[in-house]
């Protein structure tokens, strides 16, 4: 078999390359189109593209940004994805990690049993818990509040985080639990000392999942939050229905709400990868 050349290789690595930077172009257009459009006034908008932004900088100005801020509904409304958003992701972990552990290193009777309800879970799409959900919190009291949408989310996303989890403790080395046992160490101190160390990766990726599909979410929140306990997307869409296209305030809210996660992504990237990554090679 014929040897690729220095050539073949190096126009190789040029087509991927070329490739690449298509495939980050035609992804980054719309989010520069969308923060040009945040920083460009209303009249500009309308009347011209947001392209204009590169041969006419003095267009630009955070004057949006100072009215979006000033705009007390969608601040609320963003504070209300936060109180959604962090307490989902972070009960989803700790609950789902404690889950994932008892599953893959605990005998108890049921387990696998128990295990494979967990994994049918996974297959019940969200419309149709909706109905029920609301008569039960609406009920109790929940409906309407960010408790409610947080419990919401919680359930839906337990059973994915169980599933991630327990397959990914239950590659750890036996003997390495075993010979933490020896020295003295109960079930608890092994899962905090050792356990939650080694799954730093898949704790990452499902915290990025979780807080991604939460802070994303419209369709929950359109159901189960009134007009106090609202989200940023539910707030956005109501003010396009109100207003139509007041650019002024749907492009700076747009961004902010695409922000967040981004900074998120980017701030964990790397367990991310590792996360993803882990198991795929011995």
């Amino acid at each position: 078999m014929r040897r690729p050349t220095h050539v073949t290789r190096w126009l190789g690595s040029t087509a991927v390359q070329c490739l690449l930077v298509l495939v980050a172009l035609v992804w980054i257009t719309p989010l520069a189109g969308l923060l040009l459009s945040s920083l460009r006034s209303e009249r500009d908008n309308a009347s011209e593209g947001w392209w204009t932004a590169f041969t006419d900088p003095a267009q630009l100005s955070f004057e949006n940004y100072r009215s979006l801020l000033e705009d007390a509904g969608l601040v609320q409304a963003f504070w209300n994805t936060v109180l959604i958003s962090v307490p989902t992701t972070l009960l989803v972990v700790g609950v789902a990690a404690l889950a994932g552990y008892a599953f893959a290193w605990m005998e108890f009777p049921g387990r696998d049993a128990l295990f494979l309800v967990v994994v049918g879970l996974l297959v019940v799409p969200v419309q149709i818990g909706l109905l029920p959900v609301a008569k039960l919190f609406g009920a109790v009291g929940l409906f309407g509040t960010v408790a409610g949408v947080v419990l919401f989310h919680v359930a839906y996303g337990l059973p994915f985080g169980v599933f991630l989890l327990r397959n990914f403790f239950a590659e750890i080395p036996r003997e390495m639990l075993e010979a933490a046992r020896l020295d003295g160490g109960g079930e608890w101190r092994i899962f905090r000392r050792l356990v939650l160390p080694l799954g730093r990766p898949a704790l990452a990726s499902l915290a990025i999942f979780q807080f991604l599909w939460v802070w994303n979410d419209m369709l929950v929140a359109l159901l189960f939050a009134d007009g106090e306990s609202q989200p940023l997307t539910v707030a956005l869409q109501s003010q396009m229905r109100q207003f139509g296209s007041n650019i002024g305030v749907l492009a700076p809210g747009a961004f902010l709400s695409l922000a967040v996660p981004l900074v998120v992504f980017f701030a964990f990237q790397k367990h991310f990868v590792q996360g993803v990554m882990a198991g795929s090679v011995k």
